[in-house]
């Protein structure tokens, strides 16, 4: 749809479909349940709730047939492995953390669910980021064009992984995830592309309160989905240069946290202190997490 009045109706229809999701899931294996920062008990349900609701209401919004298929494979394959990190991921054979981590289990001969999410959403973003090509990858094409070209997918997949890893790095509070993705993504929806991120901008905002009033969380994934079809987005829209400038942002700020606690950061700067605490620890006393 093109126009405010259709980036509105997908904002509108993002929201309620990931309310309707939500609404339906109550899942009552304890392995959806987790104890967040502050030791309560929420449920893991926000997370495909918006997985779905934001990937296929993307898809449909798409400008063609070959966006809409990149964003489910990048949506859905990112929510897909970030939700088998989420069930299984407390186990001890599955515990290590880091990208280090993962690969000194490797090293071992154990495959844990961390690597199994790196490869997953490396894979579907390379796919996501093939579909999203602008140039023909036929014998016609030139060897400086097919060069091109394959810098150009090979960026995209960067941008739409680094996309994903960096969202779910922030969501480490109640709400500041789902903050950062409408801060993103709220721009993007009024551009070109921007049918692609209008439904997720509905679906972030419509479970913004559960997340923030602690009753559900994003996981992995959550937060690896909406991630994915942001870089998606902006993969869409840009060029070499503007994927190469996005990537080393990304790549950046993802390599910052290793060193640099974001929370931190937060907690100490005015301004992003208070949107950051914005709404959070809402919940009465009557009005129990989900789970």
């Amino acid at each position: 749809m093109t126009g405010w009045a259709g980036r509105a109706l997908l904002v509108a229809a993002g929201a309620v479909a990931a309310r309707a999701v939500l609404s339906g899931l109550r899942p009552r294996d304890p392995r959806w349940r987790r104890a967040n920062y502050r030791g309560r008990t929420v449920s893991l349900a926000g997370g495909p709730a918006l997985a779905g609701a934001a990937t296929v209401t993307a898809a449909a919004a798409a400008a063609g047939p070959a966006a809409a298929a990149a964003a489910l494979t990048a949506g859905l394959g990112a929510g897909a492995v970030g939700l088998y990190d989420d069930l299984v991921g407390g186990r001890p054979e599955h515990r290590e953390k880091g990208f280090h981590g993962h690969l000194a289990a490797l090293r071992q001969g154990r495959v844990t669910s961390g690597t199994v999410k790196i490869v997953g959403i490396g894979a579907a973003s390379l796919i996501a980021a093939t579909l999203l090509s602008r140039r023909s990858w036929s014998s016609h094409a030139t060897r400086r064009g097919a060069m091109i070209d394959a810098v150009e997918v090979a960026l995209g997949a960067g941008l739409i992984a680094g996309s994903a890893n960096l969202l779910n790095l922030l969501d480490l509070r109640p709400g500041r995830a789902l903050k950062v993705g409408l801060l993103v993504a709220a721009p993007l929806a009024a551009g070109r592309s921007g049918g692609l991120v209008a439904g997720p901008v509905g679906a972030a905002a419509g479970l913004l309160p559960d997340d923030l009033a602690e009753r559900t969380m994003l996981g992995d994934c959550g937060a690896n989905a909406l991630g994915a079809l942001l870089g998606t987005a902006l993969a869409a829209r840009t060029g070499v240069v503007g994927k190469a400038v996005g990537l080393a942002v990304v790549a950046g700020l993802a390599a910052t946290s290793e060193r640099v606690s974001f929370t931190r950061v937060i907690a100490r700067t005015p301004g992003l202190r208070e949107l950051d605490e914005l709404g959070r620890g809402q919940l009465s006393a009557g009005d129990q997490p989900a789970g």
